[in-house]
């Protein structure tokens, strides 16, 4: 929630910066920007700590933006726009929106920002670099991409952002991180912003950060207060059901739903597409164009349902979305904090639904643990599985098979209908009786040569004579006609 009684006029910042800011309808910043904004302003190191949706972007943005504007130039000439801040996140989809934002801050500085991410093709990006800009965003992978083929310098950055950082180690980015690091200069402000901060990311930060302010405006891991979370409990092959019978029931026409898989994600929006519900899948398999194709119809409501894996847990921000749904409830409990916080932004409520079985108790137990609270358990009205999800699950089968074997060894090994008692196997030509039926199988024709024992061929020669004739009806060839040639006579 905005912070009462302090506005962004307040911050000193550019009025080149203030104009964008009106005319985007900022006036009063959200706790962590009341709070980071002046220690960033000057030039401190800082860990920001808060909860998803609650403006961290901003508060990164805006102080590297003002302090850039006293080196700002509107030559046209690259030597004139080296890269002076470079901001690294762990997926595409949060680069692409941190790049949008940080476009819209400073539309009336002479700045220049772009944005660089893997699964596109690196001739635009690698024209928009080598024309010069001072900020970066960017994926690690790719960045490095740009680094070996020298299409950009990191030798003048003042300053570096890692966004959601602890994702970024999650994602097994940390060597890469560490070349960065590296090729960067030595004096610099460095900058870590995140909805948690785990033990390995604090001691990441002690490797980097100098004498860092730490930031936390709200208890770590905690989850937005007006995010209503419920889980509900169903067998493991009811879980489509269960989710498409929640989403008619409650007519929700914009929603997020996570799949711990591609398959699954795949999968389970095919189907909810044959049910007649307009949903599109968003994952790792996807090209950056498929990708970006299928957030836009989502955020101009062309789709009503975005089933997603953990590529958009991370910063999206996405107006006007009431309800995010749990299909599979996250390995990483932290992954949870991320994934509710895509709906109750910047102060709005939301429904936050997950949906577990029993082999995900231990899942639910950890996410419980982190966030220090225990979620409600809801209980469904009115479902009704289908048939095709209804069906006895695998464990029931087994049990079904026991009471049969139970069955056999009190003497009734096959039990025959009432109805079938009038029937012989030869009822059906053609048809194979089945066993459980009692009926004898059909048994097809053996043709008795096969069934004769081995008996070993006879030979018509003597085993010696054979090599024996074989040698005086041949004659031996010479060596010389083997190589070509013959020997004088």
């Amino acid at each position: 929630m905005p912070v009462a009684g302090v506005r962004f006029a307040d911050f000193g910042l550019s009025p080149l910066i203030q104009r964008a800011l009106d005319e985007a309808g900022y006036e009063h910043p959200t706790p962590i920007q009341a709070e980071a904004i002046p220690v960033l302003l000057q030039g401190r190191d800082v860990m920001g700590a808060a909860q998803t949706g609650t403006g961290k972007t901003a508060s990164f943005s805006l102080p590297i933006i003002q302090m850039l504007l006293a080196n700002a130039s509107h030559s046209t000439s690259p030597a004139r726009h080296p890269v002076r801040a470079l901001i690294l996140t762990p997926t595409r989809e949060l680069a692409v929106q941190v790049a949008e934002n940080v476009k819209a801050y400073a539309k009336h500085t002479p700045l220049r920002s772009t944005v660089v991410f893997g699964g596109m093709d690196m001739k635009p990006q690698t024209a928009l670099l080598k024309a010069g800009v001072e900020i970066v965003i960017a994926t690690p992978g790719r960045l490095l991409d740009h680094i070996e083929q020298k299409n950009i310098s990191l030798s003048q950055v003042q300053m570096l952002v890692m966004d959601e950082a602890d994702r970024m180690l999650d994602m097994g980015f940390l060597p890469d991180l560490q070349r960065i690091i590296n090729l960067l200069p030595k004096q610099r402000q460095n900058l870590m912003f995140s909805a948690t901060f785990s033990p390995e990311i604090k001691k990441l930060a002690n490797t980097f950060l100098s004498n860092p302010i730490t930031i936390e405006v709200a208890r770590s891991n905690q989850t937005a207060d007006k995010v209503t979370q419920v889980v509900y409990k169903v067998a493991e092959n009811q879980k489509h059901a269960v989710t498409a019978h929640i989403l008619r029931q409650r007519e929700l026409k914009q929603v997020i739903i996570f799949s711990n898989t591609k398959i699954g994600c795949s999968r389970l929006a095919r189907e909810l597409e044959r049910e007649g519900m307009k949903a599109v899948a968003i994952h790792g398999d996807k090209t950056q164009q498929e990708r970006m194709a299928a957030l836009e119809a989502f955020k101009k409501g062309e789709t009503d349902i975005l089933v997603a894996t953990d590529v958009a847990a991370r910063g999206l921000d996405i107006t006007d979305l009431p309800c995010v749904i749990n299909y599979d409830l996250p390995y990483n409990a932290e992954d949870y904090v991320h994934r509710i916080g895509r709906t109750g932004r910047a102060g709005a409520s939301g429904d936050a639904i997950s949906i577990f079985s029993d082999k995900d108790e231990r899942l639910l137990a950890d996410i419980e643990k982190l966030i220090k609270q225990t979620i409600t358990r809801g209980e469904l009205q009115g479902f009704n599985p289908a048939p095709a999800y209804g069906a006895a699950p695998a464990g029931e089968d087994r049990g079904n098979r026991g009471e049969r074997s139970d069955r056999s060894e009190r003497g009734d090994r096959h039990p025959r209908r009432p109805e079938d008692s009038s029937r012989s196997p030869a009822g059906r030509p053609g048809e194979r009786a089945p066993r459980s039926m009692g009926m004898a199988p059909r048994r097809d024709k053996v043709d008795p040569w096969f069934l004769k024992p081995y008996e070993p061929a006879r030979s018509t020669l003597p085993a010696a004579s054979a090599p024996a004739g074989n040698a005086a009806t041949k004659p031996k060839q010479k060596l010389a006609v083997l190589l070509g040639g013959v020997p004088k006579q």
